[in-house]
């Protein structure tokens, strides 16, 4: 297997987000060189200037030239990028009839299409290098059609689950690995500003655990999925769910 240099050079997407942060906190820690990308670059810049092995870059995931320019500046920094984690997501819970045609397309643009653009225009750098992990994160909401958050969401993260399959297969041969996380609910900021208190708490109960998901749990698995020996995992969905939903 080649295993080029660059192989702990990881671009993370939606970084500034609490997932994202929390990803590229346990991927620098872990000994990755991490490039934290995301639209709002304001927030990353604060924490490059307190952390080593980590750049901040701003990417519109909706763009191909953003990711071919951040790839570039990724490369003339570390020579080049090993790992891909698809994070960039928008969620809304607003309820099925009033998903206006404007919001739907603004949430599958950023959550669908983003992770589309980055299998194809990072998996194409990857495969030229004979190396590559990508990592995308889905959601139990693709699977059973979402509990708590919106129709688009819902149908852009079963979307990613397609497109691990079709990425996988594709880049396999290149020894590019692709392959999804599909958390269910996770306890973050963002899913307790999203939920009302006792919305939340009707969640949690529904979940067999009783306990929403660890989201240094998730970048755990992130990890894993990144590292070389990982090469015989690809096209997978692996389920951190607390049995909402068994396969």
């Amino acid at each position: 297997m080649n295993v080029p240099a660059h192989h702990d050079v990881a671009i993370v997407t939606g970084a500034a987000g609490s997932l994202g942060r929390i990803i590229c906190r346990h991927l620098q820690s872990s000994g990755f060189r991490v490039a934290m990308a995301d639209i709002d670059v304001a927030p990353l810049e604060a924490i490059v200037s307190q952390s080593s092995g980590v750049s901040a870059h701003a990417l519109d995931v909706r763009k191909t030239a953003d990711f071919a320019r951040v790839i570039e500046q990724v490369a003339d920094t570390w020579g080049g990028v090993g790992v891909l984690v698809n994070n960039a997501a928008v969620m809304r819970a607003t309820p099925l009839f009033d998903i206006t045609a404007e919001e739907f397309d603004d949430v599958v643009a950023v959550t669908l299409k983003g992770t589309f653009l980055g299998c194809q225009v990072v998996g194409r750098h990857m495969a030229d290098h004979g190396f590559g992990r990508i990592v995308n994160v889905a959601s139990l909401a693709g699977q059973n059609g979402g509990a708590a958050t919106g129709a688009h969401y819902a149908a852009a993260k079963g979307g990613i689950l397609t497109l691990t399959k079709v990425f996988a297969r594709d880049l396999a041969a290149s020894g590019v690995t692709v392959n999804a996380i599909s958390p269910g609910p996770l306890d973050l900021p963002s899913v307790r500003d999203l939920l009302p208190a006792e919305k939340l708490a009707a969640v949690t109960a529904s979940i067999p655990i009783r306990s929403l998901g660890d989201p240094d749990y998730i970048a755990r698995v992130v990890e894993m999925l990144a590292l070389p020996s990982a090469a015989s995992a690809t096209g997978a969905t692996f389920d951190i769910n607390g049995g909402l939903y068994l396969r």
